[in-house]
């Protein structure tokens, strides 16, 4: 499962949603949980983030508690709701 999800956060929550990542971050460096790689950016805006992630499925992130705080938080954060796509890769270099 590949997928990108994209966010808009509003200005006064950009430093809260950074802390928050970091916070995620974090959480996997220490729990390593196998099948995901996950990858997080803010655009030039910096009210846009984007994530990727490659995973076994969505269990994978659901019971990390800072992931939870961080979808939590993003509830009342985001100008819009977070947009899910899925993806189909259909190719790449250098990124696995």
């Amino acid at each position: 499962m590949q997928v990108m999800i994209r966010s808009k956060v509003r200005p006064e929550h950009v430093e809260r949603s950074l802390v928050l990542l970091r916070e995620v971050y974090a959480e996997l460096e220490k729990v390593r949980p196998e099948g995901l790689r996950y990858a997080s950016y803010q655009l030039d805006d910096k009210v846009t983030f984007v994530a990727f992630a490659e995973m076994d499925g969505p269990e994978v992130l659901r019971p990390l508690p800072a992931f939870q705080r961080y979808r939590a938080a993003l509830d009342d954060c985001c100008d819009e709701p977070p947009q899910l796509t899925m993806l189909d890769e259909v190719g790449s270099y250098g990124f696995r």
